[in-house]
């Protein structure tokens, strides 16, 4: 360590250190100008490291001034790597991670991220072992984000040795993201909209140049609003009336007077019922082609029941049609009681894989109704990857298409359905819980 030098001298080049770094990722990268401004630096001595909490970067001034001396570019590296935690929101993920194999999908995100930008300024000693070691792993992992590098650490964990190769490559300061201070400058809030204006300008950034599609990547998953599932699933809850008491408008002053007057003659007001939201008559089409098939359909379908099969989201009888289709129709599972829900749940299994086309599913609809089938249809939920022909007419019930991953080349939903959008690794999550 450097300890020749005065404490003042120290603190001086380390501030001088950050200030070039701090100019020349403005200069480079205008479109984190934003973000840059909004991390905040403190200097702490003695750490032998530069801790990273959401919202400021702590550098050890001594540790910086000896990195620095043997990389010129280790300032301005530093600088843009803690800077980028910020923009893919990474202090943000929710808890019940594996600490270690997150922080170092997080590194390596952050790092590829730099090395596609081809910033001058940021290039270390270290770059060509860490491309060499990022050409293999991508032939594992074709979307490079933290969350997806972290799936594949989960199924394919790093041997001891090949962890701490990765961290000498890509570590560069200390995640303490969970430890958030109550006196933040910034709230989370306010970061996720920093990160949704580093999108936009992004989008400007990458016309006129390139390198930037593993940041444009990170910064769109960091930015997709994750769905709540259950929530969704109530709008397309049946309203009707069920026999059952309102104790909210029983009117307790009335029953207690008539005790006292009469003695053992208490005074009822006829009960009222309540209305409720209920599931009655419901489609679920799943989409079989080959592009779907899988856990994460069936961890959705599993997902979309156990919601559902809940007593209070379901009439007495119900009325589910839970079709498989890829063309065409494959099977058509009817549903009419929860131990029938179970049921399918511990014996169903996927068919089809073939082409994928939406219309079969709205016609055949159709003629259930005109059979029919249902006395009051009110919602479709349609599983897919996007990929197949829409019917051209509106129906006159509520349609959903939930896919399965954001796919910048997937055909537009119509604009009388409703498109909801849920990750993959949210599904595996789904799975897990299920």
């Amino acid at each position: 360590m450097v300890t020749s030098m005065s404490e003042e001298i120290i603190h001086n080049l380390a501030k001088e250190i950050l200030s070039l770094s701090h100019d020349e990722i403005l200069m480079d990268l205008r479109f984190l100008d934003v973000a840059l401004f909004s991390l905040k630096v403190e200097m702490k001595d003695n750490m032998g490291a530069h801790p990273l909490s959401l919202g400021v970067l702590t550098i050890d001034p001594y540790y910086l001034v000896e990195k620095y001396k043997r990389d010129k570019n280790y300032g301005t590296h530093l600088y843009l790597h803690s800077l980028l935690h910020h923009v893919f929101l990474h202090g943000l993920i929710e808890e019940n991670r594996d600490e270690k194999l997150w922080n170092l999908a997080m590194d390596i995100a952050v790092e590829n991220s730099i090395l596609e930008l081809g910033i001058s300024g940021a290039k270390v000693e270290k770059e060509t072992a860490l491309r060499s070691k990022l050409r293999v792993l991508k032939k594992q992992v074709p979307v490079f984000t933290a969350q997806k590098l972290y799936q594949y650490f989960r199924v394919y964990e790093p041997s001891k040795d090949a962890f701490q190769e990765w961290r000498e490559l890509t570590h560069y300061d200390e995640h303490i993201f969970g430890n958030i201070k109550e006196e933040l400058e910034l709230s989370a809030e306010e970061w996720k909209k920093i990160a949704r204006r580093v999108k936009a300008d992004l989008n400007s950034f990458s016309k006129n140049a390139t390198g930037a599609d593993a940041m444009m990547e990170n910064v769109k998953a960091s930015t997709r609003e994750k769905v709540n599932y259950d929530a969704f699933l109530e709008s397309f809850m049946v309203r009707g009336e069920v026999p059952k008491v309102d104790l909210d408008h029983f009117d307790y002053i009335y029953y207690t007077y008539g005790l006292k007057l009469y003695e053992n003659m208490p005074l009822i007001e006829p009960l009222e019922y309540s209305e409720e939201h209920r599931i009655k008559d419901f489609v679920i089409a799943i989409d079989t082609s080959a592009s779907c098939r899988g856990k994460l359909v069936e961890a959705f379908l599993r997902k979309t029941i156990s919601i559902m099969g809940k007593k209070d989201n379901f009439f007495s009888k119900v009325n589910i049609h839970i079709l498989q289709c890829d063309h065409e129709i494959r099977r058509d599972t009817k549903i009419t009681d929860l131990a029938e829900l179970d049921t399918f749940l511990q014996n169903a299994k996927l068919i089809g894989f073939g082409s994928t086309d939406f219309r079969p599913v709205f016609d055949y609809v159709e003629e259930l109704r005109e059979k029919k089938e249902f006395e009051d249809l009110k919602g479709l939920i349609y599983f897919t990857d996007g990929y197949g022909m829409f019917p051209s007419a509106m129906p006159d019930y509520e349609v959903a298409f939930v896919f399965m991953g954001e796919d910048e080349y997937a055909p537009k939903v119509p604009p009388w359905a409703i498109k909801v959008v849920m990750p993959e690794e949210q599904m595996e999550e789904m799975e897990e819980k299920a």
